[in-house]
């Protein structure tokens, strides 16, 4: 729920839905907290917690001269739907009196197709072809994974940091529950340091274990049984963009399901 909150710091929002049913797992800005306990305050003996919810959202974003498909858009903005839930609806006794209620959250407990993170901000560039909305942006900022066409020997992903910044560690993981087999295969993690002379001794001491490709990139993992996981060497210091390379043709598609870049804050 952390993670959700602070992909959408950027956003105005009221109320962050992590169940679809009633008044459970919601997450509320601090800010609009006094408004919201005073409404419900004053209501909660006339209608459910959920109802007065909504209407708080009407009253917030609606404008009484526009229709109600404009009201539902400017609700949308306030209120961010996450899946799938987190909470489940447990209970059978409605607020309402004499009511029956067996709901069930149908998003509750399915699986989950990608992992999101935190990133830091970055400029992100591919040569591989997306499938439909599955962009590379929105597995980057945790919104989707990353679904691609066929990947071919010189295809890469490159991520790049303005300015440049000090990462510890790196995580890709790729293919997920639904299509395990949308692997990376063959495929490199290279950075760029920000500091050009560090290229320039890459023949001596500890750095001589470190393969420097024509760019000026530097060789620092790899993909193992669909995964790169590793650290960033200390001596990089600050880099400007991190690479994934892809030296061969691959049989299938690739799909990336978790990205994480990890900085030194």
């Amino acid at each position: 729920m952390k993670n959700v909150a602070l992909q959408k710091t950027s956003v105005e929002w009221m109320v962050m839905e992590f169940s679809q049913l009633g008044f459970i797992g919601k997450m509320f800005n601090t800010y609009d907290l006094p408004l919201i306990v005073e409404f419900i305050l004053m209501f909660y003996k006339d209608k459910p917690i959920d109802w007065l919810l909504d209407h708080i959202l009407w009253v917030k974003a609606c404008h009484p001269e526009k229709d109600a498909k404009h009201c539902d858009r400017q609700k949308s903005s306030l209120r961010i739907r996450y899946k799938p839930s987190l909470f489940q609806h447990v209970g059978t006794h409605s607020s309402l009196p004499g009511k029956i209620q067996n709901l069930k959250d149908k998003d509750f407990g399915k699986q989950i197709l990608h992992k999101a993170h935190t990133n830091p901000s970055a400029d992100i560039d591919t040569s591989l072809t997306a499938y439909q909305q599955f962009s590379i942006e929105k597995a980057y900022y945790g919104e989707n994974f990353f679904w691609a066409l066929t990947p071919v020997s010189g295809d890469h992903i490159t991520i790049s940091f303005h300015p440049p910044v000090t990462v510890k560690s790196y995580l890709f993981r790729s293919g997920n529950i639904e299509h395990p087999g949308d692997k990376l295969f063959n495929t490199s993690v290279e950075v760029q340091p920000a500091n050009k002379l560090l290229l320039e001794n890459m023949n001596e001491g500890l750095l001589a274990k470190y393969e420097q490709t024509k760019d000026g990139y530097v060789r620092i993992g790899a993909f193992v049984n669909g995964v790169a996981e590793g650290e960033v060497p200390p001596f990089m210091e600050k880099v400007t963009a991190i690479r994934l390379f892809i030296h061969s043709n691959s049989p299938v598609w690739v799909l990336l399901s978790e990205i994480f870049i990890k900085t030194d804050l």
